[in-house]
């Protein structure tokens, strides 16, 4: 069968669905990578200032696409820019939404060897979770917004709770100076910051989805201000309680604060298991979000049935992920994601806004 957009989703399924393709490994590793270009404490105000502007370019995004109702991206751009210009968007999301599920899905299999599985071949952990999210996206969108809205307030519920408990280690010294070496570190740390925001292209699709698309703004942004609130908070929780040394030289800094504390009593008294037990299901749902983007995005874009594009995906995703030989290499994989997602940021909804903007002026003085 073809994609059909009539499959809808509700206004907050579509929040969640944005939280979920945005909260993953980012939680982990977002302290040490915005900690290493800034080297200051303010890594946090690069966090907030990203957060920012993507939700500005997202804003754009949900007001494009709202001018084409039961649309994607990929079925508008054409319109928009003509036949060339639009596949070739539409091929450059396809490659951005392989490789960052690629990335996503080996940044998983990396955390669970490192904390649970040592010394499992990797591919044998990759394989399962790949089945799975294959099952998962083979039923639509409206299964994986159902199984995003259970997942999703386990793992808030139980990533607050560890910061909560986390407390005692915090101290507002290591927060100290604001802005003591000026606004230069802040806007260095920016290029980090935008990798955990990567996948808000979905906005573009996730629209054309919705029961009431005039209820798009607002659903897409406030979901879009949770995963701010909790980089936010994570980057100022992992500094605060371990100081700004510790992320730089730390692989997961997130996970280090959890271990670095006891709470006698407490169901849990290490709090890094069940995080991580919790956070890999997020991770996994950040994984079928990308997966059913590239999937959707083929079917799209080269007119395919979607059930056959998905089997065919499942290759070369696997092929994606065991490209890293290193847990460097993956490292340097997101930073270049990273540099890809601030293209994509501007390109893609800045080109198609001015098209759209030059064309509907046009039009009116035309008549």
């Amino acid at each position: 069968m073809f994609v059909r957009t009539d499959d809808k989703i509700t206004a907050t399924q579509a929040a969640i669905f944005l939280n979920n393709t945005l909260l993953g490994a980012g939680i982990l590793t977002l302290p040490r990578s915005v900690s290493k270009e800034v080297k200051t404490p303010d890594g946090w105000i690069s966090v907030l200032l990203g957060g920012v502007i993507v939700m500005l370019a997202v804003f754009i995004m949900v007001k494009i696409s709202q001018q084409f109702p039961g649309k994607t991206v990929f079925q508008y751009a054409g319109k928009l820019t003509g036949k060339y210009i639009g596949g070739a968007l539409s091929l450059l999301l396809i490659g951005y939404f392989i490789i960052i599920a690629g990335f996503e899905i080996r940044s998983l299999a990396e955390v669970t060897l490192f904390f649970l599985l040592e010394g499992t071949p990797i591919w044998a952990v990759i394989l399962p979770f790949l089945w799975l999210s294959t099952y998962l996206v083979y039923g639509g969108i409206n299964s994986i917004a159902r199984v995003f809205t259970i997942v999703f307030p386990i793992s808030i519920m139980i990533l607050l709770i560890s910061f909560v408990l986390s407390l005692r280690l915090f101290d507002i010294d290591h927060l100290r100076p604001v802005l003591g070496n000026g606004l230069a570190p802040v806007f260095s740390g920016l290029k980090s910051t935008v990798l955990v925001f990567t996948g808000c292209e979905v906005t573009m699709t996730l629209v054309a989805f919705m029961q009431n698309p005039k209820q798009a703004v607002k659903a897409i942004l406030g979901g879009l201000s949770v995963p701010l609130m909790l980089y936010l908070l994570t980057v100022v929780m992992v500094i605060g309680g371990l100081s700004i040394n510790s992320p730089i030289t730390s692989t997961w800094p997130t996970i280090d604060l959890m271990r670095s504390f006891e709470v006698p009593g407490f169901f849990f008294e290490r709090m890094e298991f069940p995080f991580m037990v919790i956070w890999l299901m997020q991770m996994f749902c950040n994984f079928s979000s990308f997966f059913f983007q590239a999937s959707l995005a083929v079917s799209q874009t080269f007119k395919l049935k979607i059930h056959p594009v998905i089997y065919t995906m499942v290759p070369l995703l696997f092929l994606s992920a065991m490209t890293p030989r290193t847990l460097s290499d993956l490292f340097a994989l997101g930073d270049t994601i990273g540099k890809i997602g601030v293209v994509l940021f501007f390109l893609v909804p800045v080109l198609l806004s001015v098209v759209w903007l030059v064309r509907v002026k046009g039009l009116k003085q035309h008549v």
